[in-house]
């Protein structure tokens, strides 16, 4: 396992705070109340404990399938229905969103291998992300993969917790699956939209592993 990239600058600042305060919470409590400073400490090092883990990369045997669409995000299966994409499509798609809590890893990774048609960021709210609105009125991030056998657009959207999208990918640029899409910050979730007929091959409410997990047959 390693750490991702985007959480370096955090975890030091985080280190940094627990380094200093703790210490000085020892030197300026009563020795009546050190309690206090005790409690502190480990409140605060359970929370440093989390904010690595939050960044944690797991080293996996990804699944590569080209007659497969790979799960791009860690997380729960909260809706599969088919909607009418606004975007890019205008027209109908078979929407899979997968929920990411804040346990889970929030790298973002490629479904399909392809050529990227599409990439656009839109400002928005913060709705919860299990909010139906959610993928259309908050701060996300799509893309649109061009594969061998059609186009899927992923979604990256912000939730109530998350404040930041982090995507990686540009028009034009090939990308394999299971390679690097980005990355959201603090809790989330993650929209595909698939050709109407895509075989999907996940429930509702299955938690499926990011590069690992199909989702559905072409």
């Amino acid at each position: 396992m390693t750490v991702h990239k985007e959480g370096y600058q955090t975890i030091a600042l985080s280190g940094l705070l627990f380094v200093i305060i703790n210490p000085v919470l020892f030197y300026l409590l009563p020795y009546s109340v050190n309690w206090i400073a005790w409690v502190f400490f480990i409140l605060s090092f359970l929370l440093f404990l989390f904010i690595i883990s939050f960044f944690r990369v797991p080293d996996r045997q990804k699944t590569i399938d080209a007659s497969r669409i790979i799960a791009p995000a860690d997380g729960k299966v909260v809706v599969i229905e088919e909607t009418v994409d606004e975007e890019y499509f205008h027209e109908k798609r078979l929407q899979v969103s997968i929920f990411m809590s804040p346990a889970n890893v929030h790298q973002n990774l490629n479904p399909i291998a392809g050529e990227v048609v599409y990439s656009q960021y839109h400002k928005g709210k913060y709705l919860v992300a299990w909010d139906p609105k959610s993928s259309t009125h908050n701060e996300r991030h799509s893309v649109v993969i061009a594969g061998k056998k059609g186009e899927i657009l992923v979604k990256q959207i912000a939730g109530a917790v998350a404040r930041r999208i982090v995507n990686y990918l540009q028009p034009g640029q090939q990308v394999e699956q299971g390679g690097e899409l980005g990355f959201i910050k603090f809790g989330s979730r993650v929209d595909l939209l698939l050709p109407v007929g895509t075989q999907v091959e996940v429930k509702l409410n299955e938690m499926v592993i990011g590069g690992v997990t199909v989702i559905a047959s072409w």
